[in-house]
């Protein structure tokens, strides 16, 4: 059972990400492109560091206080950061929500997902 809203909060996090990516990035021909857990920030994306560090901004207005992506991108090296995938930011924001349960249900039962 835990897994299954594990999987669910992923997909839910995963539709926020895509969202916040799209209004980050505003290239029509990139908005095109599919955007899946194995989709790198650097190379599929072609993120400048200044987007990435918008989208960072966009998810922390988003989940708040709950989700710390200074804390989380301080333990990367350069390379790290630059191989990260859309997965790698939706497990490390699904982890830290999971600690926070009401919020969690909340995402879930699809409320966070529009």
């Amino acid at each position: 059972m835990e897994n299954e809203q594990s999987k669910i909060a992923e997909e839910a996090i995963l539709a926020c990400v895509r969202r916040q990516l799209g209004e980050v990035i505003g290239d029509p021909e990139l908005l095109s492109t599919e955007i899946t857990m194995e989709t790198t920030f650097g190379s599929d994306l072609e993120l400048e560091s200044i987007e990435f560090v918008a989208l960072a901004s966009h998810l922390s207005m988003e989940f708040g206080d709950r989700v710390n992506f200074v804390s989380f991108l301080s333990t990367k090296d350069v390379d790290e950061i630059v191989s990260l995938t859309v997965g790698d930011i939706v497990r490390y924001v699904e982890t830290c929500l999971r600690t926070d349960k009401a919020f969690h249900g909340e995402l879930t039962n699809g409320l966070h997902t529009s």
